[in-house]
């Protein structure tokens, strides 16, 4: 990862072939192999001092020439080993986004896509290189691509209501979401400067990302902004009740050792990060508020509140495995499996808990061996797959195309499989970043996989010159599975699906299947155990 520099002005003479003319300055790239890449551009001002918590506001006009070879910082959030824009540059002052384009692009106007990163809205950035656009441009200089940064954690989403002066911050909960609206006015505003068509606008990512694409179009100030969608495993699923957000506020104020709003503005950028520290990774989705987003994001979906937009959305098959490197190993997840459906549940009326109950035999029929897995597969039908059928139906329903695709390539990495992520690199083009795939990328998938992206992103239809798409509704339910033999088709795992569809009902998103775990205590007590009887005992009485 580069090192953090702050983009300079340049008085003058400058390269005016590598020149964009934006509102708020002339931004000059730099050319590598075809491809100029503008880094670190401002899209919105500082959301520092008296807008700390506060709408992002638009950046003014300038004639000024500047730098564009550097990402801006990464939003405040703690370090993690998964989330490398972490480790970058910090700081509110955070909304930047780059761009990256082919040789000619004066005058073109190719097709805009624009990323936004996941990271669990806690974490991430555009920094990371795995988001890094040059090696997908190169493959696909008909495309400009665009990632952007937003306000994560307690800066982008944060429950002020219950806070003395709190009033005046009605938007807090979700300032990342207004964050990308802002960056994508922006972009439908300057984006003919670096060859892009204003009218044709995809927003793609992953996870959060994922689940910020599917959001957008229920909100009415991003209307016009973009056509179409990508939503790579994250849905309206991926967001939280005001209930379930104003713990965060209350632990936000108790570690903060603040009583009011005035408090909180007192904050410096280094203490509000000492005090994020102390929140022990703890995050909000964005908030059903009834005030940015729907109080109930599915029957926005089923009453056409979502305006009219393309969609293509699609889950991995072993999403929650990404989380073994994450909380520590394979024998803490499996720990914390129990826990989570436990708790998940907890709150099941009787029924529902036969139903799941249910699920859990379905799967060890089919062969998963071991009930951490089956549990895994239970998370991965109610927190990923499920929502994202339930959005799409309701989308598709209302005379808009669908596209469903399941991967299910698998990481070289032990026992992570299809998990979380594994998709990123073949999508960027970026197969030699081994953080998720762990190596031997299917070179061909990549190849397929992009070209499927670029052409929806083109003309609205994923299909290419070997493989028909068909867009997905309730009676064909066609769903794309790529992986190492790609293929439709109709109605896959039905048998889950009209098994757990009806607990869709209790929001599962990670959160409210959460028990109070504290990581620490697990550790111990993991490690007193593995102590008394032996770790290869434990995984064969896990595992039987």
């Amino acid at each position: 990862m580069e090192e953090y520099r702050p983009n300079r002005k340049i008085e003058g003479e400058y390269d005016k072939s590598r020149a964009a003319q934006c509102i708020n300055g002339i931004f000059v790239g730099k050319e590598s192999e075809g491809v100029t890449a503008f880094r670190g551009i401002p899209f919105a001002l500082p959301p520092v001092k008296e807008l700390r918590w506060k709408k992002p506001a638009p950046v003014g006009p300038s004639d000024s020439v500047f730098e564009a070879l550097y990402n801006g910082p990464s939003a405040i959030q703690t370090v993690l080993d998964s989330e490398r824009a972490s480790f970058y540059r910090q700081s509110e002052d955070c909304l930047y986004l780059n761009v990256w384009t082919a040789d000619g692009f004066d005058g073109q106007k190719r097709a805009v896509m624009v990323f936004i990163h996941g990271g669990n809205y806690g974490w991430g950035g555009t920094a990371d290189p795995l988001y890094d656009g040059h090696n997908f441009v190169k493959a696909h200089p008909e495309v400009v691509l665009v990632t952007i940064a937003y306000r994560v954690g307690i800066t982008g989403f944060i429950d002020l209501s219950e806070v003395p002066g709190g009033e005046e911050y009605p938007y807090s909960g979700n300032l990342g979401l207004l964050d990308q609206i802002c960056a994508l006015r922006y972009i439908k505003e300057n984006i003919a400067a670096f060859g892009g068509d204003a009218e044709n606008i995809t927003v793609f990512g992953e996870s959060a990302g994922g689940g910020s694409v599917s959001l957008l179009p229920l909100i009415p100030e991003a209307k016009g902004l973009f056509s179409r969608v990508i939503a790579q495993s994250g849905s309206v699923a991926l967001s939280y009740s005001r209930k379930e957000c104003l713990p965060l506020t209350r632990d936000l104020m108790k570690k903060a050792k603040a009583k009011n709003m005035a408090d909180l503005l007192a904050l410096t950028e280094e203490q509000l990060m000492e005090v994020n520290k102390k929140l022990k990774d703890n995050n909000n989705f964005p908030e059903r508020d009834g005030v940015v987003l729907p109080e109930d994001p599915y029957a926005a979906y089923d009453n056409a509140d979502a305006f009219p937009v393309d969609m293509l959305e699609g889950t991995n098959a072993d999403e929650l495995r990404y989380w073994i490197l994450d909380v520590g190993g394979l024998f803490i997840y499996c720990q914390m499996s129990y826990m989570l459906f436990g708790s998940a549940v907890k709150q099941f009326e009787k029924s529902d808990k036969a139903r799941a109950k249910s699920f859990i035999e379905l799967q060890k029929s089919e062969g998963i061996r071991g009930k951490p897995w089956r549990i895994t597969e239970f998370f991965n039908e109610l927190i990923f797959r499920l929502p994202a059928i339930r959005q799409g139906e309701a989308h598709a329903k209302n005379g808009n195309r669908v596209f469903l695709y399941y991967w299910d390539q698998p990481s070289a990495i032990p026992d992570l499989k299809a998990c979380h992520a594994v998709e990123l690199a073949y999508v960027f083009n970026n197969t030699e970043d081994t953080i998720y795939t762990g190596g031997g990328v299917n070179e061909e998938l990549a190849r397929q996989v992009q070209k499927m992206w670029v052409n929806f992103a083109v003309n609205g239809d994923p299909s290419t010159d070997n493989v028909k798409w068909e867009p997905y509704s309730e009676t064909s339910r066609s769903t794309m599975i790529l992986g190492q033999n790609t293929r439709v088709e109709k109605d896959w795992k039905e048998q889950e699906r009209k098994c757990l569809t009806p607990l869709l009902k209790y929001n599962l998103n990670g959160n409210s299947a959460a028990p109070s775990v504290d990581i620490k205590k697990i550790l111990i007590i993991a490690g007193a155990v593995i102590a008394a009887v032996g770790a290869s005992v434990l995984l064969r009485l896990l595992f039987r």
